[in-house]
Parts: structure tokens; sequence; C-alpha cells
């Protein structure tokens, strides 16, 4: 008898193309998929995520389901999957959800955390899970009010990457959030649906109303004008991490927990209080 069954996992995009499985590349769905495979090798798996991150994006909460046949309790599907797993890779839970239960489709919400480091100095440990801006210290204040301007159902085609499948580009904006705790400033970005490169786009837009490069209503424009052709800045996959994925009913015996991907506190230096501009 088909079972479906859901997950929740973790990953380190740090050494992965992404989600989606592409030729002559290791890909977290690909990697998933041949561990669930020789668990359960009565038929042909497929792995179905709640959204595709970018290649080298990480993932505290991502949710996946997938069909299987075999006699495995389904209690026993973490443990068995952690043992085979490479370590960038955690199953935190799985659990069986209804055949007709989708992922993707049943989902209500995805939130994302993006981490900046804004500190004068490089910083070894958050190489790979923020963007460095040095140059400037970034006024949260326009950044916060470029983010409220994005709450609510609008098209964000000026925020969407060539190449997606989508058949518009309306999305709803749900939540948003700003902070700063000494050099680290993060934003969260919670909506129905993200399109193809739509946080990593954004972000680079709205570090640039931080840095004072681009004003809030050249931004405004620029995004309800549609005009993709102007947004020519991404921020970089690593700062990027899907935090939380939201449905009408509660899957996961400890939901509340998943968001475990840490927020960083760092003391601002003395050096990125007074220099407002490092010199090449």
């Amino acid at each position: 008898m088909t079972k479906r069954i859901a997950l929740v996992i973790q990953y380190d995009g740090s050494g992965f193309r992404g989600w989606q499985n592409q030729k002559d590349s290791i890909t977290v769905q690909g990697t998933l998929e041949e561990k669930i495979s020789e668990l359960d090798p009565i038929r042909p798996v497929k792995a179905i995520a709640a959204g595709r991150t970018d290649s080298g994006v990480h993932a505290s909460g991502q949710v996946v389901h997938f069909d299987c046949c075999g006699p495995i309790p389904i209690h026993k599907w973490a443990s068995a999957l952690n043992g085979r797993l490479p370590a960038s890779i955690k199953v935190l839970e799985a659990v069986s959800v209804p055949i007709d239960w989708h992922a993707c489709y049943s989902a209500k919400y995805r939130r994302y955390r993006y981490s900046i480091f804004n500190g004068s100095y490089p910083n070894l440990f958050l190489q790979n899970i923020s963007w460095h801006k040095y140059r400037f210290i970034l006024d949260i204040n326009l950044m916060k009010h470029a983010l409220n301007d994005l709450l609510g159902l609008h098209d964000f085609a000026a925020f969407q990457k060539a190449g997606s499948n989508r058949s518009n580009s309306l999305t709803t904006v749900q939540d948003v959030s700003i902070s700063r705790d000494g050099d680290i400033v993060t934003v969260e970005i919670q909506a129905s649906g993200f399109l193809y490169g739509m946080v990593r786009l954004l972000m680079g837009q709205l570090v640039a109303v931080g840095e004072k490069r681009l004003s809030l209503e050249k931004f405004r424009y620029r995004w309800r004008k549609g005009l993709r052709s102007e947004i020519k800045e991404a921020a970089p996959p690593h700062g990027l991490c899907l935090i939380r994925v939201g449905y009408e009913h509660m899957i996961f015996s400890k939901e509340k927990s998943f968001d475990t991907f840490p927020s960083f506190s760092l003391p601002m230096f003395e050096s990125s209080k007074s220099i407002q501009r490092v010199q090449d």
C-alpha cells in the first residue's frame, strides 16, 4: 500500500546546486531521493519540496513529501535517513500525511531570513551564512519603509529571474521584519509564495536603499512598474535561509521549534560606528 510521508529537513546549501535535480550536479533533492531509494527500493522516488531553493541557499525548515511502499515504520524514517545522508542534510521529523497532501501546494506560506554582516572587518565564522556589507552603515529605518511597502498582494515581476515557469508574478507578502543587533542586520520575509530569485533580487535593492545609493521613491517605482531591466543586483545566496513553511493544520509534533537557523549577535565595533565608508 502506498503511503505519503512528510519530512521537515535542514540543509547547509553551500555544497549543493540548489534543491532541484540537475544533470551532473549535486543537489539536495537528488541526494535525498538516492537515500530514500536505498530504504524503499520498491518504487521510483520523487521528493517534492515546499520551496525550490537556489544554489548555495540554506534551509532550517524545508518541508518535503514522498510516497513509499516499504515496511519501515513512519517514526523510523528520520533516524534511518540521518544514518545515510551527508552531514550537510538532517531530517528533523517524519510524519504520515494524507495521500492528497502536497508539500508545495498545501503550504499557506514560506518564511525566509536573510543575514547581513555590516561590520568593517571580515568574520570567518559568518562568511558562509551572511552577506558582508562593510562600506556603509546600513540605515535600517529606510530599509524598513521599503519592506513595509511590499505588504499585500502585488505583481512582483521586477523581482523574478528569467526561467520561471509560473503563469503569473502575483504573490502576497504577509509579513516583513528587519532588525539590527550590533553589526548583524536580519531581514525576514513571509509570503504565500516566492518567485524565482525573488528574495535575492529584493535584498539587492533593499541594501542599496540602506546604503542610500537608491532612494525609497526609486525603489518603489522600479518594482511597482515591473522594471526588471533596472534591477541588476542580486544578493549572494549564502545569506539566505528558508526557515519555516506553514500549513492550515499543524503537521509536525515539534512544529513551533523548527525555526532553528540562528539569529546572530555581534557588538558594533568602534570602527563600524565611526567610519561611514571603507576605502579600497
